[in-house]
């Protein structure tokens, strides 16, 4: 039976090309469906980017191409050819960090900050009372913030230093929380046959997703769409 497959994007054509990455052909290999979205929307979702879905499947005699790109972020290899800091790179990091944190702090009446650099990433724990204002929805000002924090920490480096912020230990809740939606979905989808697809998410969020069910036996998973609305799709095998 022809493989085929569920692809989303915000525009018919976009939904087209991640199922196209997906399968790892070209468009003249497949046959095309474009499916009616019959979910309804409650009051909280009005605001949620709309998307649309298209069914492609592989025309008879053509197989899937298996170097498919997204495999690199579902075995996690994201960061496996990036260029090292030097000691340098990581101290200057350090210290524009931490005086931006100094002056940040004054701001706020309870906030304590630590910045270390392990695992390969410059982290840095923020806690205390106030800090929790930092974290915002499911964590966008928190994501936000980090992504500023990235750039005041390579001023003046030769060599790109990573930056991993938490706040109150709210990654570590997350990641607990997102662990136990995956082994939830995956039972769903083994016991239904029918793929889910998850709410967008962050890089990391989603390799969390992928590294907790990489070694099950009844599911796989996989990313489509564009930053920031990729989101990931867990499918039985």
């Amino acid at each position: 039976m022809p493989k085929s497959i569920i692809a989303e994007g915000k525009t018919t054509n976009e939904a087209i090309l991640n199922g196209l990455k997906q399968l790892n052909v070209s468009k003249e290999k497949v046959e095309i469906k474009v499916l009616e979205n019959k979910d309804k929307r409650s009051f909280f979702s009005i605001l949620a980017p709309r998307s649309v879905q298209v069914e492609l499947t592989l025309k008879e005699g053509v197989t899937e191409n298996k170097s498919n790109k997204n495999e690199k972020e579902n075995r996690g290899d994201v960061y496996k050819d990036r260029k090292m800091p030097t000691e340098a790179d990581i101290a200057q990091a350090k210290k524009n960090v931490e005086n931006f944190l100094k002056d940040f702090s004054k701001n706020f009446q309870d906030f304590i900050y630590e910045v270390k650099y392990e695992k390969e990433f410059l982290n840095i724990a923020i806690n205390g009372q106030d800090s929790t204002k930092l974290i915002g929805y499911r964590g966008d000002v928190l994501n936000a913030l980090q992504v500023i924090l990235n750039s005041i920490a390579n001023r003046n480096c030769d060599v790109r230093v990573r930056v991993i912020l938490d706040i109150g230990d709210y990654k570590q809740k997350r990641e607990i929380a997102l662990e136990e939606l995956a082994d939830k979905i995956s039972k769903t989808v083994s016991r239904t046959g029918k793929q889910v697809t998850l709410e967008p998410m962050m890089a990391y969020e989603r390799k969390i997703i992928h590294n907790r069910l990489q070694q099950s036996k009844y599911v796989k998973t996989y990313s489509i769409g564009e930053e920031p609305y990729r989101k990931v799709v867990i499918a039985k095998k």
